[in-house]
């Protein structure tokens, strides 16, 4: 550090003493003594430099004082280094000394180790190999032993079933060449094992032939559980598979043998018992033997055993249908099904003419045809018949999917889950019995059902009743009981039933699909179109003269048609719930488990099967509730619109809603009428024309379709007539008058809507705007101000409301 800096007043002469730098920043606003022109000057710029030697001098001294122990603290570190070097110099003498001989020692003896291991190791592989050596031999001549005098057959495959456990490259390898050889025996050991194999199999083979012609049970046993001990499983499997095939075959010739010139087979049931029984003595031959298979041959070995009954059931299986077949002419009766013409339903579509023999007869088969009501009898398909090759069919694919389902199961791997869904084994599946059932019992029965359910609704309708008795006169009791329906829907609806559950009861999903399918387009094509010829041929609502109504038994008929639109629903929906075990008067929403998950095992096909008869029900009641609502609103236009416009200007005949309360009090005091029977006499007059029209027809109708047609008169009501009469008014009408007005329109909601509230919702519209017309001014003004958020719910506009409060003249 240089004087010059310091009497200059450096600031970088000592950067690193902050606080000497701030006392003395003072100095330097001071002039240089070389600048000092005056002594005050000179004395003070003196004064600075005395201050500044001061601290300068203080700093050095700070700095002095802390040398002494810096120079302590590395003479420590002198002491501490010196210390390490001789800690260092004796661990390296150590290390050198003593250590690397003992590394040495560790490396020499993990070596040894290492070496006595792989010694170790080649002695036990040694011991092994004699071992099994030895054992070969125990076994050589044990199997060579036992084969001879002893004749111990058992014996004799547990020591070729004990070398199996031997491996191959042991046998053939050069020791046990030259160790098992003996003078007994002199062959190499696998020449040996080969030879006993061969021997003993061809041995095993004709005991085990003797005993399946002897029926020798015990034998049979005996010898089928040696055949997997000498390796020889698959031809143990494949003997025992054709024994229990014998076995099959015979069962069934038998049972088709009882049969003696075609007598028995008059029973409907007999085929469809042969084939029960057959598939009951294989299900019995694996139930019982199943076990045995698995514990001798392995697991899954099974399998194999059924492979061979399957082939076996498809030649005895195929016999029974070829000759239910034959035996019931099932050919000649699908051409006869095929060529069915269905003359009632083909000539009742057709444009009806008039003949002066009047309306042809409903139970006639063919318009006109004579006076013989079952003439289509006799053209050539009888219904029993098919009724019963239809049930006979039937249990006999039910027992084929009771005989697939339990193959199923046992065919099963044993990973698969407990409750996981089956599938069809292709043992199954590829089978020729399988195709066989499809040909000869599936697509017989899809065309028959068909048939079957076309012709009984044909026949439902030839049949067909109208309930008798029925008046729109409520004097006159009714002696039938509600539903008022012709006859038909409740033979039809039958039919359906029995159709699907005789479907479901073949646990087929083909057969399933197709009926439910068929069953469907039936109904839409037949039974709807039925129904809607019906109304317009005859029942149809013309009037009898220009502008009148239509006759009495017209309409009576027109109600029946209509309520057995609307039961068929609801009897359809009934079918199918109960099917798919579902209902929505169960508590809490609960349904029923899905009956047809036990019917229909295999994985997809309850799904398939629930999908069918969903769709069923959806296409059903699409179109009959568009016939429905067509129906109503026909009922409604011919009948109840010329009435109820009647009733409306009989209620408003002499309505006077322009006079004030004072001028209708003076009429009634001119008139000597009471005040209270004048105000009622609008809703009163409604109120009997009302029940006049309405209470006839709702004895007649159902509640579901009642409550349809109130719905269809209720909003023309409110939309034609009320509506209307009320813009009438507008401007003409006393503000007492809106007051009567607002009570009458109230009586006659009333009186619409007296047992089903939820029509009130369609007269929402007369409601609001009598509302608006009888408010206070400082309520509509409050309404007004509000706009939207008036907290109700308006089905006026506000031009509507607007219009509605001129109601009342100014």
């Amino acid at each position: 550090m240089s004087a010059n800096n310091l009497l200059n007043g450096d600031p970088a002469a000592h950067p690193t003493h902050k606080s000497s730098y701030k006392l003395n920043r003072s100095s330097f606003s001071n002039p240089s003594i070389h600048d000092a022109s005056s002594l005050a000057d000179v004395r003070a710029s003196l004064a600075a430099l005395h201050a500044r030697e001061n601290a300068i001098t203080a700093r050095l001294d700070s700095l002095i004082s802390s040398q002494a122990d810096l120079s302590r603290e590395l003479g420590r570190l002198d002491i501490l280094r010196s210390n390490l070097g001789s800690q260092v110099i004796a661990t390296r003498s150590i290390s050198n000394g003593m250590l690397s001989s003992a590394a040495e020692t560790a490396g020499r003896l993990s070596d040894r180790v290492k070496e006595l291991d792989l010694e170790k190791d080649r002695v036990q592989q040694t011991l092994r190999v004699v071992e099994q050596v030895a054992e070969l031999k125990a076994c050589v001549h044990g199997v060579v032993g036992s084969m001879g005098a002893p004749q111990d057959w058992e014996a004799a495959a547990g020591y070729i079933s004990r070398a199996s456990k031997v491996p191959e490259p042991i046998i053939r390898g050069g020791f046990a060449s030259s160790i098992v050889p003996s003078v007994e025996v002199p062959d190499a050991p696998w020449v040996t094992l080969e030879n006993s194999k061969e021997s003993l199999c061809g041995l095993f083979m004709r005991e085990f032939e003797k005993a399946a012609k002897d029926s020798d049970g015990a034998k049979i046993t005996r010898f089928f559980k040696l055949f997997p001990l000498i390796g020889r499983g698959d031809v143990g499997l494949d003997l025992y598979g054709r024994y229990v095939c014998q076995g099959v075959a015979g069962t069934a010739r038998a049972t088709l043998k009882d049969v003696s010139g075609g007598a028995g087979r008059k029973d409907g049931f007999y085929y469809a018992n042969a084939l029960t029984k057959l598939f009951e003595h294989i299900a019995q031959i694996v139930e019982s033997h199943g076990g045995l298979v698995e514990r001798h041959y392995g697991e899954g070995k099974m399998v194999k055993v059924i492979e061979k009954l399957q082939m076996e059931a498809d030649v005895q299986g195929g016999i029974i249908l070829d000759s239910w077949s034959d035996d019931r002419n099932v050919n000649r009766r699908l051409t006869d099904v095929k060529s069915y013409p269905f003359s009632f339903l083909v000539q009742s579509f057709l444009p009806q003419q008039k003949t002066l023999g009047g309306t042809p007869r409903m139970n006639s088969p063919a318009i006109g045809g004579g006076t013989n009501p079952r003439t289509s009898e006799d053209e050539g398909v009888n219904m029993k018949e098919v009724d019963g090759l239809l049930n006979e069919i039937s249990v006999m694919l039910a027992r084929w999917s009771l005989y697939t389902k339990f193959l199923a199961g046992k065919c099963k791997s044993p990973d698969t889950a407990e409750d996981a869904a089956i599938s069809m084994p292709s043992v199954l599946s590829n089978s020729n019995l399988q195709r066989k059932v499809s040909a000869t019992l599936v697509d017989p029965y899809n065309v028959m059902s068909t048939f079957f359910f076309r012709r009984s609704v044909e026949k439902a309708f030839q049949l067909d009743e109208s309930p008798s008795g029925l008046s729109l006169n409520l004097s006159k009791p009714i002696e039938a009981n509600a539903p008022f329906i012709i006859s038909a829907v409740d033979d039809v609806m039958y039919i359906v039933s029995a159709v699907i559950q005789r479907a479901i009861s073949t646990s087929q999903r083909e057969v399933v699909s197709h009926v439910v399918t068929s069953s469907s387009r039936v109904l839409d094509s037949d039974f709807i179109k039925m129904m809607h010829q019906k109304m317009q041929d005859k029942a149809y609502l013309q009037p009898t003269v220009q502008g009148g109504l239509p006759p009495e038994d017209k309409i009576v008929a027109f109600i029946v048609l209509i309520n057995s639109l609307d039961v068929s629903n609801e009897y359809l929906a009934r079918i199918i719930t109960t099917r798919l075990g579902t209902s929505s008067d169960q508590p809490n929403g609960a349904t029923h488990p899905n009956p047809l998950a036990v019917s229909f095992p295999f994985e997809n096909d309850v799904t398939l099967v629930t999908s069918s008869l969903n769709n069923l029900h959806s296409t059903f009641t699409t179109k009959t509730s568009d016939l429905l609502n067509d129906s109503l609103q026909k009922l409604f236009d011919r009948v109840v619109r010329q009435k109820l416009r009647a009733i409306m200007a009989e209620a408003f005949r002499d309505a006077d809603y322009w006079r004030t309360e004072e001028e209708l009090a003076e009429i009634a005091l001119q008139n000597e009428e009471d005040e209270d029977e004048l105000l009622d006499r609008v809703p009163r007059r409604f109120e009997q024309g009302w029940d006049a029209l309405m209470k006839p027809i709702a004895r007649l109708m159902t509640a579901k379709t009642y409550n349809m047609l109130l719905d269809i008169t209720a909003t023309h009501l409110s939309k034609q007539s009320l509506e209307k009469r009320i813009s009438s008014y507008s401007g003409k009408t006393t503000a007492y008058g809106a007051i009567r007005m607002e009570r009458d329109f109230n009586g006659i909601i009333s009186t619409v809507a007296k047992g089903n509230y939820s029509v009130r919702e369609l007269f929402n519209r007369v409601t609001q705007m009598l509302m608006v017309a009888n408010m206070e001014d400082d309520e509509w003004e409050e309404l007004v101000d509000a706009g939207d958020d008036d907290g109700i719910e308006w089905v006026l506009s506000q031009d509507e409301r607007r219009r509605a409060r001129n109601l009342v003249r100014e």
